[in-house]
């Protein structure tokens, strides 16, 4: 078994916390504004986190949570990811109506999801 790979910190680019928190919010506000294109829904707000466990979440508030490491993510897994919490505001679960709703825009979104999943936070 392979080991997973060394979880990334805003250090190891040389960026303070506060510049990577920033980084992370303008990358989730462009990869928003985009994807949402696609699916006209609405949001409350976004927050950038530092979570140990998990890459995004939405409330039923509307409020949309992503951790700050998406940026050093692939380009392909960032886009999964916005998507994903994007259409936990019309699905609250991971039902296949959910899972029907990410393939409209990710159509290869199970390829992305076992990569994400193996990828260290």
């Amino acid at each position: 078994m392979r080991a997973r790979p060394k979880p990334v910190s805003w250090a190891d680019l040389g960026l303070t916390k506060i510049e990577a928190v920033e980084k992370a919010r303008a990358l989730v506000q462009a990869k928003l504004e985009y994807w949402n294109q696609f699916y006209k829904f609405k949001y409350n707000r976004v927050a950038i986190k530092s979570h140990k466990g998990r890459w995004g979440s939405c409330s039923r508030l509307k409020n949309l949570n992503f951790n700050y490491k998406i940026i050093f993510l692939p380009e392909a897994l960032a886009d999964y990811l916005v998507v994903h919490e994007l259409c936990h505001l019309r699905e609250l679960n991971h039902g296949a109506r959910f899972w029907d709703l990410v393939a409209r825009a990710i159509p290869d979104c199970n390829r992305r999801r076992g990569e994400l999943r193996k990828m260290p936070i």
